[in-house]
């Protein structure tokens, strides 16, 4: 009787002591390495998700930011440096930061947010079965080329020329100026090719170039060179009494005219819900990459009228938002 009492005080004890080394140990902290264009760029709607999620920074979860700065050259030396630093996850929003995510590591899973078709940009095997190491989310950007230019014609139905303001160093601006070209040339719209490259942002005079050829619209490609500029871009716009079309609707809220895009903040939101399934044991190549399926349209009224533009009755009825 006393052996089976010993032996049940041991078990206690052992189990007792087995709890308190796992109490003891710390909490793993997923590390999150994230490539982004700008300081700016650390975005909200992503971290907000994730902290939804049940993620909270510095207890289970640590950010590792990298920032391009217009820099295009030095993307794959960040990608480098995150592979060093034994990342988790790796979330980029850029075509040069994805190309060198997929030059750099075959095992580190990579959450794209890209305004790019990643099958046709040689990313990817297929939206379905990924296959390999990156997933993610599509917002197909680039495909709405045509709509915006005949958004932009239905809004000021005189427009025979736009100006396409574009970072040439940029993959990503060189492939959608191309898609615009395309699209223009369906519509029979001439378009001017406002370029700015690397560090030279004289914005200024690539809109002095654009109504020098009559430009009577403008299009900023989306960026980050363009995205940290965005309201220098806008005042632009309205001190030229230029139409914009843009690519996503923060540029309207800076001061541009009309967007016409995916719902970036969602797009975000589901690029936390993939690092989530990922960090739980996912892998990249099992989770299908998703598509937008639903594209807003927003209007400010506030800039038609600093520009003396009326906006038709019948395109405001459609406008998903109105900034007034």
């Amino acid at each position: 009787m006393k052996k089976k009492i010993t032996v049940v005080i041991l078990c206690a004890i052992l189990g007792a002591f087995c709890f308190s080394v796992q109490a003891q140990q710390p909490k793993k902290v997923a590390r999150i390495g994230y490539v982004v264009s700008t300081v700016a760029d650390q975005n909200d709607a992503f971290r907000q998700a994730l902290r939804d999620l049940g993620y909270i920074e510095g207890e289970n979860i640590q950010f590792e930011y990298r920032y391009i700065e217009g820099q295009q050259d030095k993307v794959p030396n960040l990608v480098a440096e995150l592979m060093e630093v034994k990342i988790d996850v790796l979330v980029v929003s850029t075509l040069s930061s994805l190309r060198a995510a997929k030059r750099a590591t075959k095992t580190i899973p990579v959450v794209m947010v890209t305004t790019n078709d990643p099958v046709a940009t040689g990313i990817v095997d297929s939206l379905a079965r990924p296959g390999g190491n990156i997933t993610g989310v599509t917002r197909l950007t680039r495909d709405l080329s045509g709509k915006r230019l005949e958004l932009l014609k239905e809004v000021a139905p005189k427009l025979s020329r736009v100006g396409v303001l574009w970072d040439a160093n940029g993959p990503g601006p060189t492939i959608a100026f191309k898609e615009y070209e395309a699209a223009a040339h369906l519509l029979k719209i001439k378009l001017q090719s406002l370029e700015i490259r690397g560090l030279d942002l004289d914005f200024e005079r690539a809109f002095q170039a654009g109504t020098k050829e009559r430009a009577g619209a403008i299009i900023p490609i989306r960026s980050g060179v363009l995205t940290s500029n965005m309201r220098q871009i806008a005042n632009l716009a309205i001190k030229n009494r230029l139409p914009s079309m843009n690519e996503s609707a923060d540029f309207v809220e800076a001061g541009g005219l009309i967007s016409y895009s995916a719902n970036e903040t969602e797009s975000y939101r589901r690029a936390a819900v993939y690092v989530d399934k990922i960090l739980k044991g996912a892998k990249p190549a099992d989770l299908p990459i998703e598509q937008p399926t639903k594209f807003e349209f927003v209007i400010n009224l506030k800039t038609a009228k600093q520009i003396g533009l009326t906006i038709p009755p019948n395109v405001l009825a459609r406008a998903d938002r109105v900034i007034r």
